[in-house]
This record gives structure tokens, sequence and C-alpha cells, in this order.
């Protein structure tokens, strides 16, 4: 009973309005959105490419530094984490505002921009959130505040899920209308003020680091610089192979992005040859993180690192076609918030409690590899969905099955990347672990609308299923050579 009770501690409780607040953004930005585009006529194949806009997520390590080791010269009394978490909660409302005032029908730029941005400010809240958690408690109270965390998450996806497609179909038809999607965006945009409320009443965590405020504004303005230099040529390098032919096209992305890393560390290095960008800060705040996880870990620091770059890869590159594929089987979007959003968010909750529990019970890495498991065997159901009639009590199978696995995987993965990190650098590490977890997934992710339509559903679902395997065979020789190290 003293487990279990565990749950309802203070530090646990107050997970949940960060964890809700962490997890509003997220489904505006894919799945609610993936909704708005398909109905506003936007072809399949470039509806997932939004899915890119996840790179927010998957490169927040490139700016992670200046959340973890400067302090905001605004908003101070509310502490180093807090006032940056405040900060981007304020600008995670701002960009729902503007993303709500576009028709991707009419101007698809300007939602694409707006969307981007609020990925931006979403993954730099996620650095704090998962920094403010970690540091909030011990390793051995982490299961229980990950589950917490999880569950606000999980039901913020549900207002954002479900209750954005219940209010697009209250507000309208099934008909294409763009006041309905405003009238939408901006009701959740006032949803974020529970973040809001929850980082101003949070107590800071008691923890003391050092801070120095000398070169400050020219760290800051070298990052600026490389990230937007990175922007702007992959802008203008143009996919000469996009809907031609997906794996040349996958391969010249994966290049194009190589190409601009290169050149975004070669205006990085040519800022500190001419002595405007600080060395020893740019050093300290992206190599001693690095050095510090490979000490640790030495040579099996790799396998970690590719561990997490595959674990969610099942997941995501399958969520991402999920509510296309719900729209051009048949079901309505009052189907899809009720059954998929609505219920499917109270089974990922279960799963996350189930998780975290086996987790503090059974042990991480017993828990990792079931629910990793179960994520990809999941997909199946998706595969035999597929080519089932329309049933509701078909998707009702496939969709609890699916959320109770994703669920448990999350909650034993999040726990699992927190054990990792050291409380020296806890920010950029995190910030570091899942950025690498979601480059590989989103990359490929992006090019899920053209595999449908070379394979057809039925097939792309199974594949998804066996991309899950390899999986399985790190997480048991990582457990016998590399266990976490608290």
């Amino acid at each position: 009973m003293k487990k279990i009770n565990i749950f309802f501690e203070k530090k646990p409780l107050k997970m949940i309005c960060l964890g809700f607040s962490s997890g509003l953004p997220i489904l505006l930005v894919f799945s609610t959105l993936s909704v708005w585009l398909v109905k506003a006529g936007i072809s399949r194949s470039t509806v997932t490419l939004f899915s890119w806009a996840g790179f927010a997520y998957a490169f927040k390590y490139l700016w992670s530094p200046l959340v973890d080791n400067y302090k905001l010269p605004i908003l101070k009394k509310f502490g180093h984490r807090r006032s940056w978490l405040l900060l981007s909660q304020i600008f995670i409302i701002f960009a729902l505002v503007l993303t709500a005032f576009t028709d991707p029908k009419e101007s698809l730029f300007f939602t694409a921009l707006f969307i981007t941005i609020l990925a931006f400010f979403s993954a730099t809240q996620d650095i704090l959130i998962d920094a403010f958690r970690i540091e909030s408690a011990p390793q051995s109270l982490q299961g229980p505040l990950s589950s917490m965390y999880i569950a606000g998450y999980r039901i913020a996806m549900l207002v954002a899920g479900a209750g954005s497609l219940w209010l697009a179909s209250i507000f309208g038809t099934e008909i294409y209308d763009q006041n309905v999607w405003k009238k939408v965006y901006l009701i959740m945009s006032t949803f974020m003020f529970i973040g809001i409320f929850a980082t101003i009443f949070s107590d800071e965590p008691n923890l003391k680091k050092k801070f120095n405020s000398n070169n400050h504004i020219k760290f800051l303005i070298t990052i600026l610089i490389a990230v937007i230099s990175f922007i702007f040529l992959y802008s203008i390098i143009d996919n000469p192979y996009e809907k031609k032919e997906i794996l040349l096209s996958f391969l010249f992305s994966t290049l194009r992005l190589i190409i601009c890393f290169i050149f975004s560390y070669l205006i990085i290095a040519i800022l500190v040859l001419v002595k405007f960008a600080p060395k020893n800060k740019i050093s300290k705040s992206y190599m001693e993180p690095i050095l510090n996880f490979i000490k640790r870990y030495g040579k099996f620091a790799f396998l970690i690192l590719l561990l997490i770059s595959l674990y969610r890869i099942a997941d995501i590159v399958m969520g991402v076609m999920a509510n296309i594929f719900y729209l051009e089987k048949g079901y309505k979007i009052s189907e899809i918030a009720t059954y998929s959003k609505f219920f499917g968010v109270f089974a990922t909750i279960l799963g996350g409690f189930i998780g975290g529990y086996c987790s503090y019970r059974f042990g991480t890495m017993k828990s990792l590899f079931f629910g990793a498991f179960i994520a990809a065997s999941s997909n199946l159901l998706f595969a035999w969905l597929a080519v089932s009639s329309i049933s509701i009590n078909f998707l009702i199978t496939v969709i609890t099955a699916d959320n109770i696995s994703s669920g448990f995987a999350g909650a034993a993965f999040v726990i699992y990347l927190s054990g990792l990190t050291s409380i020296k650098f806890t920010a950029t590490q995190y910030a570091l672990f899942s950025s690498i977890m979601l480059f590989i997934p989103k990359l490929i992710a992006g090019y899920a609308g053209s595999w449908v339509d070379f394979m057809g559903y039925p097939y792309f679902f199974s594949l998804t299923a066996f991309l899950g395997l390899p999986v399985l065979f790190l997480i048991i020789w990582i457990s016998k050579v590399a266990p976490v190290k608290n």
C-alpha cells in the first residue's frame, strides 16, 4: 500500500499540471493538425512531411545549454528553471494564436512557419520540465514522478486531441471551414494557462548551480546564427528525388541534414576563430555533457545511444499515419475524437501507471524490454484493422491495445533516460537523449505517406512493427553489459 501511496505525495502530484502543459502543444503540432490539413485538401505525402516540425524536438540539444546554464535577465524572482519555463509557455500561447489565424488551404507556408515556432517553444518547455522533474527528486522517486508527469501529459493530449476534434465537429460539419479551426486553436491556447499557473505556484528545485554571466549575449548570438544558418541552407537545397524515388529521397534528405550540421559547425568555428564566440563556454556547454556521459559508460556509450535512437521508432513512424488512416478508412471526426483521442488517452494513462509501477517494482530494464515488445506488436493490430471492414468495436480494440502499450513503453523509457543523466548536466544531457530518440524516427516518419502510397496500409503497419525488433536485442545486450548508473 505504501508503494501505491507514493503517487499521491506532493511532488508527484505537482507533475500532473506540468505534464499537462507539456502535452498540450504536441497534438496541435501533429495529430490534430493532420486532420485540419487533410480536411483542407492537403495531399497525404505533404501532411506527413509536417511531422518534420518535430525536428524542433529532435534538435533541442542545440539550445539546451542556454536554458541549462544561463539565467534570464527577466523574471528573476521565479528562479532559474521557472523563469525559462514561464517564458516558453507565453510564447507557446503566442504561436497557437498565430497558427489559428492561418489557412493552410490558401497559405500553407504561414501555417508551417507558425507550427514550427510552436514546436520550437514546446520543445524548449520540454527541456525545462524534464530538468525540473529530475532535479526535484532522487532516482528512487523518478518512477512515480514520471508516471504522474505522463498522466498529466496524456490528459492534455485528451484535451488537445479529443477536445479539439469534438470542438471541430460542434463548430462545423465535415466540410472544411477555416473559421472552425481558428476557434479550435484559440480555445486550445487558453488551456496553456494551466501550465503558467503551475509554474508560478511550483517551487524552484533546491539545487545550487554556479552561473557565469560573462559573454552570455555573444554565446546566444552565436547559437542563433548557427541555427538560422542551418534552417536557411536546408530551405534552399531542393530534393531532386522528392515524390519520385522514396529511398533516394530519404537518403538525400539525410545527406542534406548532415551537410547543414557541418555548415552550422563551420559557422561556430569561424566565430570562435575571429574571437567573437566564447570558445570556453561553447566547449563547456556542448562537449562536457557528452564527455561526462562517455566517461560514465565508456565503450558501451554508443550502444546506449543506439538504443535511445531506435526505441520509439515503431511507435512514431506508425503514429504520423494514424489519423490519416482513420479518415481514409471512413471513420468520422467525431468517432476519431471519441474512441482514439478520448478513450485512447485513458488507456495510455493506464499504461503509463502500469509502466511506472513495473519499473519501480521489477526494475527499469525488464520494463523497458516488455514496453518495446508490446509497442511494436500493437502495430500489427493496425494492419488487421486495415484489411477489416469498418467496425467501431474493431477500432476500440486496436486503439485500446495500442495506447496501453504506448503508455507502458513511454513511462519505462522516461525512467530509463532519467537514470542516464548526471545531475550536473540535467537539462543538457536529457535534451541530448530525447533529441537522439526523435531524430531517426522523425526523419523516417516524414516519408510515411509516400510509403503508404507505395505499399498500402497493411504492409506499412506490418513494416513498422518489424522496425521494433532490433530494439529488443539491444535491450537484452545492454542490460547485461551497461546497466543504469544511478
